[in-house]
């Protein structure tokens, strides 16, 4: 598979000097090499601490911060916790992307969601075989348990008996702290 979008969005970070990867959806597809189900957007992780010069990089873009599933005009504050999703749309040709801040302080990424869950920064993301960085299947499934729709369940089914030991234990780990209750749980022992 082509992954036009993961290309098309690798082409416009090219020249930000700072991390980001694909998340979501596409980050499972680029994790197994291959597109496994039809994508509707395309997600990218930075960090919180690079939000502003992601907005500087992406000057020919409108952006929309979400506070309570609503949308509003990010300004030029810096965004804090508990918001941690952006809207931006290119002004020119209208493309969108979504935006995803994450935590980490001294090389230790952790779930927002879970101050109690965290990783090694070097562990958080890999490369796909042609460059493209995603954020790592089991740190994207743990996004993914919180109301678990049919897409995400699918991307759990299609990935689980992909990862190696330390990724399921560590996603059974974080479950068992996050979501005591999660189906996919039995599914990692």
């Amino acid at each position: 598979m082509s992954f036009e979008q993961c290309q098309n969005v690798t082409s416009l970070m090219g020249k930000f000097n700072k991390t980001w990867f694909i998340a979501g959806g596409w980050a499972i597809d680029l994790f197994m090499g291959k597109e496994t189900r039809e994508h509707k957007d395309i997600e990218i992780a930075i960090f919180r601490k690079d939000q502003i010069d992601l907005k500087a990089y992406l000057k020919e873009w409108d952006f929309k911060k979400v506070i309570k599933s609503e949308f509003l005009k990010w300004e030029n504050e810096f965004l804090e916790l508990p918001i941690h999703e952006i809207h931006a749309s290119n002004k020119l040709n209208g493309d969108k992307i979504e935006v995803l801040l994450n935590e980490v302080k001294d090389n230790v990424w952790t779930f927002r969601r879970d101050l109690r869950i965290s990783s090694p920064l070097n562990s958080v993301w890999s490369y796909s075989e042609t460059g493209i960085p995603y954020l790592n299947p089991e740190i994207v499934l743990l996004y993914k348990a919180k109301n678990t729709r049919e897409k995400d369940h699918q991307d759990f089914i299609t990935v689980k008996d992909h990862l190696d030991n330390m990724k399921r234990q560590w996603l059974k780990s974080a479950l068992e702290l996050h979501e005591p209750d999660h189906k996919w749980i039995q599914q990692l022992a």
